[in-house]
């Protein structure tokens, strides 16, 4: 990214949005967490290995239901649970094909996630998606995203799978494996995804982040700022404990 002289980054309104994590656990490597490459096409973080996530939409009674709907139209997953207590489940083919119908739908704009809840008598894993960080997109983008990041426990009986519009590629990676990767420069990532991956690493169960994550309240709001080259282009992303974070604007 670079300054251009006839953009008015004063212009760009900051969206709501909302991002989930999530997570399964195995005896063989532990605690995984479900990942997709954004294509390279989108306006935002193109090729960019992200959660699942998007902007609130209009129809969105909140942040919870922005985070449960985008999950089913990026990744196919559905955090809703039946009138029993049982999470939704796609492991045989009626089933898997309804779901599938709704998904396009509501990718669509055909229909609201709510609207499919009420069909199908569903209630949505609200009070189970977990709000552990809040990030805002600094000053300068195009695109701009104040996003609340959720964690949750991925349900049995349904397959996470990338859509192949927004997102080419998925997989389960276990969060040292995802920062190490990251580093070597195999996954790209955007700093708050990076800053997420390493709160999970720090935990060696599924239940001890969903224990941490009860403890966290509300995050704190992140908003990194960059530093401008005289070139306009970026010398430095800062964050808020970083030396000289203090003396640039706040916006």
């Amino acid at each position: 990214m670079s300054q251009n002289s006839e953009f008015d980054p004063a212009s760009v309104a900051i969206k709501p949005a909302a991002t989930v994590m999530l997570l399964r656990e195995s005896s063989d490597v532990g605690v995984e967490v479900f990942m997709m490459r954004r294509t390279t096409k989108a306006a935002f973080a193109g090729g960019m290995y992200v959660f699942p996530g998007g902007a609130v939409d209009a129809e969105d009674s909140s942040y919870e239901i922005a985070a449960i709907r985008e999950c089913f139209e990026e990744a196919g997953v559905l955090l809703a649970r039946t009138a029993t207590g049982t999470t939704v489940r796609f492991d045989d083919p009626v089933s898997h094909d309804r779901f599938t119908t709704y998904r396009h739908a509501v990718h669509a704009g055909e229909r609201s996630m709510t609207s499919v809840l009420s069909a199908e008598d569903l209630v949505a894993q609200n009070d189970e998606l977990l709000w552990v960080a809040h990030w805002v997109t600094p000053f300068g983008e195009v695109r701009r995203f104040d996003t609340r990041f959720f964690v949750v426990a991925m349900p049995d009986d349904q397959t996470p799978l990338h859509d192949d519009k927004e997102t080419v590629g998925s997989l389960w990676v276990t969060p040292l494996d995802a920062l190490n990767r990251a580093q070597a420069g195999e996954l790209l990532m955007l700093p708050p995804t990076i800053a997420n991956l390493e709160f999970l690493a720090t935990y060696s169960s599924v239940d001890e982040i969903i224990e941490a994550a009860r403890k966290i309240g509300t995050p704190p709001k992140l908003l990194p700022k960059v530093k401008w080259r005289d070139d306009g282009r970026i010398e430095a992303l800062l964050m808020p404990s970083d030396v000289g974070y203090n003396d640039l604007p706040d916006r």
